[in-house]
């Protein structure tokens, strides 16, 4: 079994909800770090009718545990009740809870009881390099990083019963989206938008959709963990700013197999937009799993100056590069970011494997930078 960088052992200073995609490990990490918690499976057909036609039964079922008791609930989206009897236990008896979900979506839709502050949010992604041995970049760009479909002999069938298994999952069962050819429309679309500026007005033209149910999608992709918007830095120095944000969903390959692509080579349009993708991938993990206080941002001028990744207030500033052969020409938006932002970091990560220095900015191979970003050397 893969050692997961997320170590649930040092989360459970209070009870956490646990959230992240469908595949990405979330039932393989509780089980195997939380050995000894009482484990409830709300896949588990019999138990989920019960609780959904008693919640008190989990009170009957804790109440004379003591507070060195960890307790997995696998799925609480599907009978959020429950959440009373947790909130009950947690204030009564200190026993702390992992509480674990595909989406917060039921729970926020509903107003249904969050804890009040006693369980904080922790977040669950793909696999990230670090955990691979002999990570494979190329496999990585193409199947995606879920860990079935890395590892898999034919990742895109898989794909193709996980983008399924989500329609039906998530949007049909949860009664979210009336029309679901528009939605697929709209994913398609989505897909083609991936890691670019989002522009509400011509994504709804191109879906013949209303402009407010096109933000309202793009929310339903973000509050099932399918998706995630990134900011514009606005802190403006100098220039005019673009403020509009980008969109990437949460794995790589979810973007092929929506727009049908199967194979990708290095120098095309599709493979820089991947490399981009992935690297934007690994710094949301890494930002996530460390609980870091900094933001990820990207900065673009209204004259098309730009950078793919900012790291707080000008703290770090990161161009995405697939090129072997960095030149001078690569280093345009960075040299223009540092003159707005002198004191920020300016580093540059690409396929080019001589990692140097050009005129104060740092250039990285994409697996130096990749080590150095997990050891905590980047920020």
């Amino acid at each position: 079994m893969l050692k997961r960088y997320l170590q649930l052992e040092n989360e459970l200073d209070s009870s956490i909800f646990l959230f992240g995609a469908r595949q990405t490990g979330k039932s393989t990490i509780m089980r195997a770090q939380l050995e000894n918690a009482v484990y409830i499976d709300l896949l588990d057909t019999e138990l989920l009718m019960r609780f959904r036609s008693n919640p008190s039964l989990l009170y009957q079922m804790l109440h004379d545990k003591d507070a060195s008791t960890v307790v997995v609930i696998d799925e609480i989206p599907e009978v959020p009740e429950l959440l009373n009897e947790v909130h009950r236990l947690i204030s009564e008896k200190g026993i702390k809870f992992v509480l674990c979900g595909s989406s917060a979506r039921k729970l926020k839709r509903k107003g249904y009881n969050t804890l009040g502050g006693r369980a904080y949010p922790c977040y669950f992604f793909p696999l990230v390099s670090a955990e691979i041995p002999d990570f494979d970049l190329n496999k990585a760009l193409l199947h995606g990083l879920i860990p079935s479909h890395y590892f898999a002999k034919n990742p895109r069938r898989l794909l193709t019963a996980y983008i399924d298994i989500y329609l039906k999952e998530e949007i049909i069962q949860e009664s979210i989206v009336r029309q679901l050819g528009s939605f697929q429309r709209f994913l398609e679309v989505a897909a083609l938008s991936n890691g670019e500026m989002i522009n509400y007005s011509n994504i709804a033209t191109d879906c013949g959709i209303k402009t407010h149910t096109i933000r309202a999608y793009f929310d339903i992709l973000e509050d099932t963990l399918i998706g995630y918007r990134i900011p514009a830095y606005s802190k403006v120095i100098k220039r005019r700013l673009v403020h509009a944000p980008k969109f990437y969903f949460f794995d790589v390959a979810l973007p092929h197999y929506l727009l049908n692509r199967t194979s990708l080579t290095q120098g095309t349009i599709e493979y820089g937009h991947a490399f981009e993708h992935f690297i934007i991938q690994e710094l949301v993990a890494y930002i996530g799993y460390n609980h870091k206080t900094e933001k990820l941002s990207y900065w673009r001028t209204q004259t098309g100056v730009e950078v793919d990744a900012v790291i707080g207030d000008a703290k770090v500033a990161i161009e995405i590069k697939s090129t072997d052969n960095i030149q001078n020409k690569h280093l345009k938006g960075l040299k223009s970011f540092v003159s707005d932002y002198p004191t920020a970091q300016p580093i540059i990560v690409s396929l080019d494997k001589i990692s140097r220095k050009i005129e104060g900015i740092e250039v990285y191979y994409v697996n130096d930078f990749l080590s150095a970003l997990w050891q905590g050397k980047i920020f």
